[in-house]
């Protein structure tokens, strides 16, 4: 076993420890906005209540040279009942790119794959990506029972993109509320409207499965605030079943809380850890210096969010 991935299987372990271990205790109090950036929890609006959020995530650093991806999203929410929030948003991205990609061919991010610039091009585009759907069902609240329990689903269409993402929520709470730990499993295929390989005269729909393990954890520290970190492991596969996996990522970093009255602001910054392996897909020369680069992947994400309420 190579140090890289002893390190990875060292620190997976830690960080679901941490979480197992949290799980081991119990109190109870208040529900409150989620306090994370990436990683969802089980509370959600009361019924009736009415919620507007804006996001931006800003990707950055590849291979080399350089590259930047902003994307966005403009979300309503809406409490069907208290146990079920009901959205609906669009999606859209902006990205520049230049000698980024393997063997430092100029690559657009995968929102856009489709768009087929030059190796030695200096690329910048602007798309609409899709409207999605949400609904987040709450199982047990973790107010109320033993442990936050919700299921997610979200459909998401585009001109060339489909996906239905469906998660599984876990929250716990400890010492009085003020700490709240949070994980997310994701199975998410998804498919794009792009050039077969070996053929750029047709295009047809190709498709990937996302499978993410998230778990975080913040505190507050003072009235309205509250700090922590988010940890994401990321994986892609060519098919439906685990099998033919192309990358695995793994991010860290700290994520920040503020939530007043009638809104709330989240950012959370994350570096990709050096932990990457190669798989049976994954595309020669997307692996440097431990980290994936492959077009779902970069060194830095910064996502900040913010909420109204009404």
């Amino acid at each position: 076993m190579s140090h890289t991935s002893a390190r990875r299987r060292s620190g997976i372990v830690a960080a679901f420890a941490l979480f197992a271990a949290m799980l081991g205790h119990a109190p109870a109090a208040m529900a409150e906005e989620s306090q994370f950036g990436y990683v969802y929890t089980t509370d959600l609006l009361p019924q009736g209540a009415k919620e507007v959020e804006q996001w931006a995530t800003w990707r950055h650093q590849k291979v080399a040279g350089y590259f930047d991806q902003l994307d966005g999203r403009t979300e309503f929410e809406y409490g069907l009942t208290d146990r079920l929030q009901v959205a609906f948003y669009a999606n859209y991205t902006w990205a520049r790119a230049y000698h980024n990609g393997p063997f430092a061919e100029t690559t657009p991010p995968e929102p856009l794959s489709y768009d087929k610039p030059g190796p030695d091009d200096h690329y910048n585009a602007t798309r609409f990506v899709g409207f999605s759907g949400e609904a987040i069902y709450r199982l047990w609240s973790p107010y109320n029972d033993p442990l936050g329990v919700a299921v997610y689903i979200e459909p998401t269409v585009g001109p060339a993109f489909r996906e239905l993402e469906a998660k599984l929520i876990l929250q716990k709470n400890f010492l009085d509320d003020r700490l709240v730990t949070a994980f997310n499993f994701t199975y998410a295929p998804e498919w794009r409207y792009d050039t077969v390989e070996g053929d750029p005269t047709r295009k047809a729909w190709g498709y990937e499965t996302d499978v993410n393990l998230n778990i975080a954890a913040s505190y507050r520290f003072a009235p309205n605030w509250s700090a922590g970190f988010e940890f994401l492991n990321e994986h892609e596969y060519n098919s439906y079943n685990f099998s033919k996996e192309s990358n695995d990522g793994y991010f860290f970093g700290p994520v920040i809380h503020y939530g007043g009255k009638n809104f709330f602001v989240t950012a959370t910054l994350l570096e990709q850890l050096p932990w990457a392996s190669s798989h049976s897909d994954t595309v020669p020369g997307a692996i440097v210096g431990g980290r994936i680069y492959d077009n779902d992947f970069e060194k830095y994400r910064v996502r900040i969010k913010a909420g109204w309420y009404f």
